[in-house]
């Protein structure tokens, strides 16, 4: 490896991320899920999503690796919060960015739909949330999440990320496919600004309404040029599901770490509010939700 730079070691699963010292290649590796991975980002850029072009990949040494070409220097997450640190805001240029690749997304996705097929419990985590929060485990959860999911239904079914966000996101496309699977069209996308609340604000930059609205209004002009129909409509199905994402193996094991159990809390609290404010509208409003910040001085 004395030709690459190592990066960070892979999240949520075994490997490492290395670059080139030239910079125009990343390497990855690790095992059986990243050989699925590969298989899935080679079918996907067939498809025409705007991934990395894979250049080499195979096993060695008993796992498996992949180098691609770089997409860029910085993600939008990274450029996000250089803007942050500079003027004090997200600018424009950030937030036209992420809806041109969101649309590219977009467009390679409703090209290619698939057959309706279960996504909800691995999208969502559901089995994990519902174990390490029983008292979620209601008839009013679930009769809400059916309300969700049959208004979804209506949408096609497609390739999708999972876990689709600015940290994911790069001027030329779109990394990390590791969580992929069958999505409604739409998933991916739309909710990639709003999700940046459920982080708490901890992440150094938030979103403006204002940008978020111009943000979803570019994906509508796409999807409906696409399907017919503004899929913006369906947001709130969208952050409905993402309240379990964000809430899912969070419960701290350990109990002398109260920083954990506060972050547990806190999701706890922005999936109960978005649960009663989709129950009421079909909608949520991240803009509602406080700052882990501001959560954690009024429950000390």
């Amino acid at each position: 490896m004395s030709d690459w730079d190592f990066v960070k070691d892979r999240t949520a699963t075994q490997g490492a991320v290395w670059k080139s010292t030239d910079g125009l290649l990343y390497k990855r590796t690790g095992g059986e899920d990243l050989r699925e991975e590969i298989e899935f980002q080679r079918l996907a850029a067939g498809l025409g999503y705007p991934v990395p072009e894979i250049v080499d990949s195979g096993s060695e040494n008993g796992s498996y690796y992949v180098t691609e070409r770089s997409l860029g220097s910085a993600s939008l997450h990274e450029e996000a919060l250089a803007d942050a640190l500079r003027d004090g805001r997200v600018s424009y240029q950030v937030i036209s960015t992420a809806a041109a690749v969101s649309s590219k997304l977009l467009q390679a996705q409703a090209r290619h739909p698939l057959p309706a097929s279960p996504w909800f419990e691995k999208a969502a985590f559901a089995k994990d949330v519902f174990e390490e929060n029983p008292d979620f485990d209601t008839t009013r959860v679930h009769d809400t999440v059916k309300r969700a999911l049959d208004r979804m239904a209506l949408l096609p079914t497609v390739h999708g990320h999972l876990d689709f966000g600015l940290p994911n996101v790069l001027a030329a496309g779109v990394i990390d496919w590791q969580h992929h699977g069958p999505i409604p069209l739409g998933y991916d996308v739309y909710p990639a600004l709003d999700i940046v609340a459920f982080k708490g604000g901890g992440k150094g930059y938030s979103i403006s309404p204002e940008q978020r609205a111009s943000y979803v209004a570019a994906l509508d002009e796409t999807s409906a040029s696409l399907i017919g129909q503004r899929v913006g409509e369906h947001l709130g199905d969208f952050l409905l599901v993402k309240c379990f994402f964000f809430l899912a193996l969070m419960r701290p094991t350990d109990p002398a770490r109260h920083d954990k159990h506060i972050k547990w809390q806190y999701r706890r609290t922005l999936f109960t509010m978005g649960l009663d404010q989709y129950e009421s509208s079909s909608t949520i409003d991240t803009d509602t939700f406080p700052t882990l910040e501001r959560f954690t001085t009024e429950h000390r």
